[in-house]
This record gives structure tokens, sequence and C-alpha cells, in this order.
């Protein structure tokens, strides 16, 4: 056996050393000849040091530090049953109609991801659901600063945290073309997508989101013609993962035919856009297995000059039709509703009831550490001082109130440190907070006593990865 050694001084976040990372994980990890962690001290891990770990895995300054914790906690995680999976084959099953009932949500962790997804996987737990998945934006990488390695590594985490067992679904959300650049530069847009793709694959990321509805030419006058480029991209995109599948793993694909905050869909956009898309895909590609859709719904909601939500005229008949056509004409699991998470609880029911296949779940887990007391009121006027300095203000016919509720998502990445440094006590308080939204939207999405149909239905499928090279430095022969 190979094992770590050394006493262990906790220094200040993001400069723990090499050195000082070897006692941090003395006593409840070793490393086997073949390369493979075993916990030794399951309790251990969990109470005194994952909390560390997965700080030095985002924050730490030395690279090295940053790539040997995110595989030690991949690895962990993988030696305790938690593995990163595939939610495509549940999905396949309520395509043939032997499921049904539930709707599953994608919840986008984009702040505090560690503590969002431990509350989220702590109320799983209570509940019995399976059915829950985690996911990150393309846009959202972007103004959090956060890496699909990253992102991943503080999902797996909290389910170690917690004492998960099981599959763990992540999912590149909207993997979207933006279509004033793809105007330009085609070439160089979808070659930006496959570089994402390809480290999203490799950080676990085994359910994936095309959004390529951007460019559908609506000055067409014929469904089929608008939804060409939108069917060649995505056809194209699902070959590329396709080849890139670990093995024993057929990666969940999703797409999307109307883009969130235009009009709302219809059954000819959704005929048309998977005849052509069927027509293009290559025999040996994972297929998509859910559509996004259109239905009356902005990302963030409509913010009025308070800053309140406005309501929001969501259409569910055209998600109850649109999610039956997907299913009996395609065998797909469903349809996708984004942009619902600021909605008024008491809607939620209507999503299983109209048999929407997932939601996806983002604004809200943000507002609610954004306004919660425990949140440092000190940290809050630090963040928005920044974005108006870097933004330049509300400008004309907007309030402060729309400005800083819309912009202060943008805040996320520059105050990732200060966000990730929090008290424990702050921290907890807000978890208790997230925690209870979990939980009520579990119950109104009908997830409940859904780890049984995930038990059944998604096997485990582990993807071992070699040690990087500064393992080697850590390690020594016990």
């Amino acid at each position: 056996m190979v094992g770590w050694t050394g006493a262990y001084r906790c220094p200040r976040l993001g400069t723990v050393t090499v050195n000082e990372l070897t006692g941090l994980l003395a006593g409840c990890l070793r490393l086997t000849s073949a390369g493979h962690v075993e916990v030794v001290d399951a309790a251990l891990l969990r109470s005194q040091v994952i909390d560390r770990l997965v700080r030095e895995a985002v924050l730490a300054q030395d690279q090295t530090v940053r790539q040997a914790c995110r595989w030690v906690i991949r690895a962990s995680a993988q030696a305790l049953g938690v593995y990163p999976a595939s939610i495509r084959e549940l999905y396949l099953t309520r395509g043939r109609g032997e499921v049904s009932g539930f709707t599953v949500p994608a919840v986008n962790a984009r702040m505090l991801p560690y503590d969002t997804a431990w509350a989220g996987f702590s109320a799983a737990q209570g509940l019995g659901v399976g059915t829950l998945v985690w996911e990150l934006a393309r846009s959202e990488m972007g103004y959090t600063g956060q890496s699909p390695e990253e992102y991943a590594t503080a999902v797996l985490a909290a389910a170690i945290k917690s004492g998960v067992c099981g599959p763990v679904f992540i999912q590149g959300d909207h993997f979207q073309v933006q279509s004033s650049r793809y105007r330009t530069d085609p070439e160089g847009e979808v070659g930006d997508l496959r570089r994402l793709i390809r480290e999203a694959i490799a950080a676990g990321f085994y359910n994936i989101d095309i959004d390529a509805s951007t460019v559908v030419d609506i000055a067409q006058d014929d469904l089929h013609l608008q939804q060409v480029p939108n069917c060649r991209i995505t056809s194209d995109l699902t070959d590329f993962i396709g080849g890139l599948q670990p093995r024993g793993i057929v990666i969940s694909v999703g797409g999307e035919i109307g883009e969130v905050g235009g009009r709302n869909s219809t059954v000819g956009d959704l005929d048309a856009f998977m005849k052509g898309y069927l027509e293009r895909v290559g025999t040996n590609s994972p297929w998509l297995t859910k559509i996004s859709v259109q239905t009356g719904t902005h990302h963030g909601g409509v913010v009025l000059p308070d800053g309140r939500i406005a309501p929001v005229a969501i259409s569910f008949d055209t998600l109850g039709e649109l999610g039956r056509v997907a299913r009996e004409r395609f065998g797909l699991a469903g349809v996708v509703q984004h942009g619902a998470s600021t909605l008024p609880e008491e809607l939620f029911h209507r999503f299983p009831e109209t048999e929407t296949a997932e939601i996806h779940l983002a604004t809200e887990f943000q507002n609610i550490i954004y306004d919660s007391v425990e949140f440092p009121t000190s940290l809050r006027k630090q963040m928005y001082a920044h974005l108006k300095s870097e933004l330049g203000g509300p400008g004309d016919n907007v309030t402060e109130a729309q400005f800083y509720y819309r912009e202060r998502k943008r805040a996320l990445g520059p105050f990732k440190s200060q966000l990730w440094s929090l008290p424990e006590d702050v921290r907890a308080g807000l978890r208790r907070r997230l925690e209870e939204k979990f939980k009520r939207l579990f119950e109104k999405l009908r997830v409940s006593g859904t780890q049984e149909l995930v038990s059944r239905h998604i096997k485990a499928v582990p993807v071992s990865q070699p040690p990087p090279e500064a393992m080697a430095r850590l390690l020594v022969v016990g």
C-alpha cells in the first residue's frame, strides 16, 4: 500500500502547500498500488477533511495542489459509491410510458455551489429523492469563474459530505450557440462548443443540453427550413458527444427548439426539428432524450421597477401537448421547462400534472442566498459597489432595484474567494434556508421516493482517472 503521512496544520484558505496537503489526507485515505483511493475513515473525511479539501480544490494558489485535490475528491467519491452518471436510461423508460407522474429538478448551483448541493442532497436523502440534476450553463461558467471540473468537484464533495451513495447527475445546461458570433465565425463558435463539451465530459458531465435554438431562421416561412441550422448543429454536436463517451456510459443529450424569452413553441416547431434532426444524426450517436421549449417564461423573471418579479403567464397547455407529442411520436422523456425558479410555489404542482420531464431552477436559489438575513450586509454592499463601478449603474428607464437584481450574478466570479470563505455559522444558516426550499420543491414536483426508480434503471459505471503528476509528490510508501 501507498499512504499519506505527516501532521496537518490549517493555513489560510488557498495557501496550502503540497507538503501540508499530505497531512490533511493522513488518516482517512490511502492509495493502492493500482492508483485507486481507499477511504479508511469515512467519518473523518466527512467531518474534518472534505470541507477544507474542496476549498483548496477551488482556491489553492498552487495549480498542482488544486488538481491534486480535485482528483482526490472524485476518486474518494467513487470509493464511497458516489459516481457521475447519465440519466438517459430513466428518461428512455419514461419515453416508453413505463414511468410517469414526476418532474425532475435540474438546479444551477451558481452561487455557493458546495453548500447549495449539500443542502439539496440533505433534503433529497430525507425524502428518498434520486432524480436530482446539478447543472451549470455555458454563460454561468463565465460570470461565476467556474470551470466544469471545479463545479463537478464541488457537487461530488457535497455528496461525500452529506453521505450520498449512488449516481450523481451533473449536466451542461444551455451549451448554447452565440448567434452574433455564429453569424461572423460559425466554425470558431462551434469549435468553442466542442472544446467545452470535451472539457465537461472529462469532468463527469454525462448529461448535456445543446442549445442551437438561437440560430433558428425565423425569416423562413417554412417551419422545417427555420429549424435547419438548429438541426444541423445539434446533430453534429450529438455525433461529437458520441465519440467522447466513456466506456459503458451513454450520455443523455437534450435539444432546444424555442429560445427562452421568445414566442411560445408549437407542435409544428417540435415536429420540424425532430424530423430534421433524426435525418442527420449518426446511428452510433446517443440521440436526444428530451427537448427544451418556450412556454412564456424568462430567465430570472421579468423585474418590475420596485425589484419584484412580474407574474408570468406560463402556458401549461403548451407544456402538456408538446410533452405528449415528444413521447408518443419520438420516444423522448418529454419537454424541459426553463426559467421557472421564480414562479410562485403554488404553481409547481402543475409541472408533474402536465408530465413535464425536467424543470431548470437557478435564480431563486441565488436570491435566497443574496437576500437572507444571514448573508453579510457588508459583503453584499461590496458586491453591489463593484457592479456599479464595472457596469456603470442603472441606465435610462431602469431603476436601481432592477439593475442590481439583473446584474448581481455577475459579481459571483470576482467575489468567489470571499463567498467560499464565509464563516460556517453564516453558511449553516444559508443551508437551512436552501434545504427547506428544496424540500418544498421536491414535494411539489413529486420526486419523493424516486430513489428506487434510479436504483432500478441507472447502473454504476466507474470511470477511473490516473492520478495527476502532482500526486506522485504527495505519496510515500507506507
